[in-house]
């Protein structure tokens, strides 16, 4: 009688857990950078990439009190264009701290379906790069980025997420699970 008592509410459990994970995966969609498996969150709205550099490229909304999107942006070069050292240095160049230096990078190794994964993060006063035949984006105050590098068998992945601080705070975890989730298309 006693196992029948715990038998019911841990299959319950199961029945739950299985329910939340399939609702989660159905709050996602998957964008394909170039052969890389990018598992987003469906509110993570897919444009026309305005550069043939870019494999990818994604918009998300403002939290509230910000007034522009993040913009995620996927490019993918064979050979690895630099490796991960070089990339973050470029990155935390596209930011000044208060003094107008460049920021330090945060950066950690994640663990993906795909392999593993640089994660970089930094903030500060944003100055993009400017590219001929593309319009000029406005330098940005109190922006914040997260990166993440991924070096596979002959190509390099480069995802790169910038947008209003407080905005890219409360992304940072589905970015994480973003990248967790990365995989090769079959």
């Amino acid at each position: 009688m006693k196992a029948v008592r715990f038998a019911v509410p841990l299959a319950a459990l199961a029945i739950f857990a299985c329910a939340d994970a399939r609702a989660q995966e159905a709050k996602t969609h998957v964008v394909d950078a170039r052969g890389l498996k990018l598992q987003v969150p469906t509110d993570w709205k897919q444009a026309k990439a305005t550069s043939s550099m870019r494999a990818a490229e994604l918009k998300v909304d403002p939290a509230e009190g910000d007034d522009y999107p993040a913009e995620l942006v996927v490019f993918v070069f064979p050979g690895g264009a630099g490796g991960v050292d070089a990339n973050v240095d470029r990155w935390r160049k596209m930011f000044k701290d208060e003094n107008g230096a460049a920021p330090k990078a945060e950066t950690s190794k994640i663990a993906s379906k795909a392999g593993e994964v640089a994660r970089v993060e930094t903030s500060g006063h944003y100055h993009p790069a400017q590219f001929p035949g593309r319009a000029a984006e406005p330098d940005r105050d109190g922006a914040r980025l997260l990166g993440a590098i991924l070096v596979s068998d002959g190509s390099g992945y480069f995802i790169r997420m910038i947008g209003p601080d407080e905005t890219m705070r409360k992304l940072a975890p589905r970015f994480d699970e973003m990248l967790k989730a990365l995989d090769f298309a079959k």
